[in-house]
């Protein structure tokens, strides 16, 4: 990811959470906090430790992810992409990316309200851990661990 891309980003991110994170955060009460998610990127574009990708796809930024260490920060696909296979096909390349580099277990949270990105990371062999945090945006939701198993 580059700096040119945060707002493309952030604009295939909003819908993308609205639409899988509406159980999480009810847009009457916690609407997409466009301009927090985009100084947040911007931050941690500037940061060493963390990496920053952009997914294309047909010629355009359709998704992102980001990785500090062993642990994957965000992964997205834009809305329209969804079903298609596209997230598939990144997150493969995520987790070879990953491996190359000697981690063999991976980790990430997700919400524990997030019914359809659970499934799709443990349709991945991503498993719970039992470990729970609480997110860093309100309502504070609880964050489950994950790991992939080898």
């Amino acid at each position: 990811m580059r700096e040119e891309d945060v707002p493309a980003v952030v604009e295939l991110q909003e819908p993308a959470a609205v639409a899988g994170l509406s159980d999480v955060f009810p847009q009457d009460r916690h609407p997409f906090p466009r301009e927090v998610i985009g100084a947040r990127w911007w931050e941690e574009l500037a940061d060493p430790a963390i990496e920053c990708f952009v997914i294309e796809a047909a010629g355009r930024v359709a998704g992102f992810a980001a990785v500090r260490g062993t642990e994957v920060l965000h992964f997205g696909t834009a809305l329209d992409t969804w079903g298609s296979g596209l997230a598939t096909a990144a997150h493969d390349e995520l987790v070879e990316l990953l491996r190359a580099r000697g981690i063999v277990r991976p980790t990430l949270h997700v919400y524990a309200a997030n019914a359809r990105g659970r499934r799709f990371w443990e349709k991945h062999g991503w498993r719970p851990t039992g470990d729970v945090e609480r997110g860093s945006f309100p309502p504070y939701a609880e964050l489950l661990a994950y790991e992939l198993a080898t």
